[in-house]
């Protein structure tokens, strides 16, 4: 037998119409709840362009001088010349508009998808069978091609910064969920049970143990949620979305080689500092760290009490 034959010999599998079914579910959405679609519409476009603006108000050396101080204060003077140098190469470059127009876009998509985030991996913590849920929906929104979201985003919500928006939330919240439910799952089971025996309550216990002494790996989910809302730029380009990414959408349609690279070299420019802004605030905002400085401060207290206790007792001698 052949291998045609054999690869053909086998009994019938009946087609599934998981394709129908979904066109199906977005026409029925689109012709029963289309206003709220609309609406949701006009709250992102709202939100977005609002942001922008207020960013764009903003004189650029106010805003360069606001990155080199959190550079600062998050980092090592070292970064902060990068906070200095990056930005004003995006500046000489003439696409600081675009740049904040993206940070403005960056920062919604971030925000809801912490905000759907946080709550689900907190529940999916607490809950194991909601865990065994939550894990196969998040593996199917981080494999699926984004540009699978993309097709319903824009049948349901037209081009915009919308359907970007829409399409970075699904690809970009997973981290988010993850990172929430590995840092409460790591809190030290003593330290539960201590406040348990206290007679914390559930609530208590989430609220004032669980949920601060794993703030620090859930600021690396916030990391994670941000670079993958800024690696989506592009593709909200693609749907009209302003901002950086469709300076790159544009250069390529041009075959502009300089216009392409320099968009290309912002979007990298503005990853960096925010990677690195957020990873310091994660650290800072993790209890090793908390600890570390609360440590550092009493060696130098004790350190001073003894110099003025050791400086005393001469002066003591020489009265007497």
């Amino acid at each position: 037998m052949s291998l045609p034959d054999l690869a053909t010999s086998g009994p019938a599998i009946p087609q599934i119409p998981i394709g129908s079914w979904a066109d199906h579910l977005v026409t029925w959405l689109k012709f029963n709840i289309g206003v709220l679609f609309d609406g949701i519409k006009s709250v992102v476009e709202t939100v977005v362009s609002g942001l922008s603006d207020a960013l764009i108000a903003v004189p650029w050396p106010v805003m360069i001088l606001i990155f080199i101080l959190l550079g600062l204060w998050l980092r090592t003077w070292k970064f902060a010349i990068f906070a200095l140098l990056g930005p004003l190469l995006i500046v000489s470059m003439q696409l600081w508009d675009d740049a904040m127009r993206t940070l403005a876009l960056v920062m919604v998509a971030a925000a809801v998808s912490l905000i759907l985030a946080i709550p689900i991996g907190v529940a999916a913590a607490q809950s194991a069978w909601v865990s065994r849920i939550v894990k196969p929906i998040l593996d199917l929104m981080q494999t699926m091609p984004q540009f699978v979201y993309l097709i319903p985003a824009v049948i349901l919500l037209g081009l915009g910064p919308a359907p970007g928006l829409v399409a970075t939330v699904v690809f970009a919240m997973p981290p988010g969920v993850r990172f929430t439910e590995l840092g409460i799952r790591q809190v030290n089971h003593e330290v539960v049970e201590a406040g348990e025996a206290f007679g914390a309550s559930p609530w208590k216990v989430l609220l004032r143990i669980k949920l601060p002494l794993s703030l620090g790996t859930m600021m690396a989910g916030v990391n994670q949620v941000i670079m993958l809302t800024l690696s989506m730029v592009v593709i909200a380009g693609m749907l009209s979305a302003p901002g950086l990414g469709q300076d790159v959408v544009g250069a390529v349609s041009q075959t502009d080689v300089a216009g392409g690279f320099q968009s290309g070299l912002a979007v990298v420019i503005l990853a960096i500092v925010l990677d690195r802004l957020t990873a310091g605030l994660g650290e800072r905002a993790a209890p090793e760290a908390r600890l570390a400085r609360r440590a550092r401060a009493l060696k130098r207290r004790q350190a001073k009490a003894r110099g003025a206790s050791t400086d005393a007792a001469p002066a003591a001698k020489v009265n007497a």
